[in-house]
């Protein structure tokens, strides 16, 4: 075998079997906020786990356990932190928290919120433009109306379309999903008035005299 290939060949192996060991050795650490954590869990002291991230092992990691809904350790083995409990509102089963959790994670995978950032932001600029000390008002006022529309659920952001059968998947997608859209429209807002009141600081000496009902000139 040629020198070249040899270690190409090595190369590989080397660094499948250092892929092979480090997921061998991985810990799942699923959290309440929906999101899931690679790391290699340390110790749980009374409230406490203390972890390190697998990718910058100097990185300690720590939550408390009302942070945490499910460990699965590397053996397979899963240790659940969240329980059903109404004097804490938990009001969930383990598995319908579990699906509320899925939704949540496609809503923030998959929900984009387009619509709100775009519609936000030309409100936002027809209001600058007008250079009023209200322009605010258009824009702020269609962020809080943004999540009141019922949430249209795409099946391309849906990991199984089964799961659009479960109440609590939609309560999960939902609530990430509105919150994006008033992150967006909040966004998408801000960007559109500061353009708005920049035009308007150009322009609105060319704007006709019935037109201009901004400040004065």
């Amino acid at each position: 075998m040629k020198p070249l290939k040899l270690i190409i060949l090595t190369g590989l192996l080397v660094s499948s079997n250092l892929g092979y060991t480090q997921t061998k050795f991985q810990d799942s650490i699923f959290l309440m906020n929906g999101h899931q954590i690679a790391a290699k869990v340390i110790d749980t002291l009374p409230g406490i786990l203390n972890a390190s991230d697998i990718e910058k092992p100097d990185k300690r990691l720590q939550y408390e356990w009302d942070q945490l809904y499910m460990v699965k350790f590397s053996n397979g083995f899963k240790r659940y932190y969240y329980f059903q409990d109404s004097t804490i509102n938990n009001w969930f089963t383990q598995n319908e928290m579990w699906m509320f959790m899925k939704g949540e994670r496609d809503a923030r995978k998959g929900f984009k919120a387009k619509g709100a950032l775009y519609g936000a932001a030309l409100v936002g600029l027809l209001g600058g433009m007008t250079g009023t000390f209200w322009a605010p008002i258009a824009p702020y006022g269609f962020m809080a109306l943004s999540g009141i529309p019922k949430i249209k659920i795409k099946h391309s952001t849906v990991s199984n379309v089964a799961y659009l059968k479960s109440e609590v998947y939609i309560l999960g997608y939902e609530r990430v999903a509105r919150q994006k859209l008033k992150t967006r429209s909040l966004l998408g807002g801000t960007i559109g008035l500061i353009a708005g009141y920049g035009l308007y600081a150009i322009f609105h000496q060319y704007y006709p005299e019935s037109a201009n009902i901004g400040v004065s000139k």
